[in-house]
């Protein structure tokens, strides 16, 4: 039996070796080379090119020059509609205005179920009073105009955290 060298023990014959040092100068991938060699990964493809000190490789081609296409004139952009006209709604078209001066109510205790409980004032002050007049919900139809603003009431279906929970990502 003759001793094996500790290279061809690696995997590594001359002949090997000489036939990844062309595959590299031609300008083959580590992964390409270790491929065809076989019985070789691409990393002990990299080790060996840089034990041997084989960095020169053929030049890169020269990348293709792109002539500049003519600029064309771009055809004028339609102005998108804005987040309140998406939001518009026919029958919020009209709001009554707010009733000036002080409110009808000026204790919170006197007021109806169907009153306006809107503050009119600064509640540390003794001129403090409610709007008081005839509402279907908390507010008369004017300061319930003034208190919603169509469009940014929260909403299950863009909330992040509820979307994750029922995706159950949370």
């Amino acid at each position: 039996m003759s001793p094996t060298s500790s290279s061809e023990a690696s995997g590594w014959s001359d002949d090997r070796v000489t036939l990844l040092s062309k595959l590299w100068r031609d300008g083959l991938s580590a992964s390409q080379i270790a491929r065809q060699l076989g019985g070789v990964t691409r990393n002990a493809v990299i080790g060996k090119v840089h034990r041997l000190g084989l960095s020169g490789r053929r030049a890169p081609s020269a990348p293709r020059t792109i002539a500049p296409r003519p600029m064309r004139p771009r055809p004028p952009r339609r102005a998108a509609p804005s987040r309140l006209a998406k939001a518009f709604r026919p029958d919020m078209a009209v709001a009554p205005a707010a009733p000036e001066g002080p409110g009808l109510v000026d204790n919170l205790i006197h007021l109806a179920a169907h009153a306006c409980k809107w503050p009119i004032g600064d509640p540390k002050t003794p001129g403090f009073s409610f709007c008081g007049r005839r509402a279907d919900g908390r507010y008369c139809a004017a300061h319930a105009a003034q208190a919603v603003r169509p469009g940014t009431a929260w909403r299950a279906d863009r909330d992040p955290i509820v979307r994750r929970a029922l995706a159950g990502l949370v």
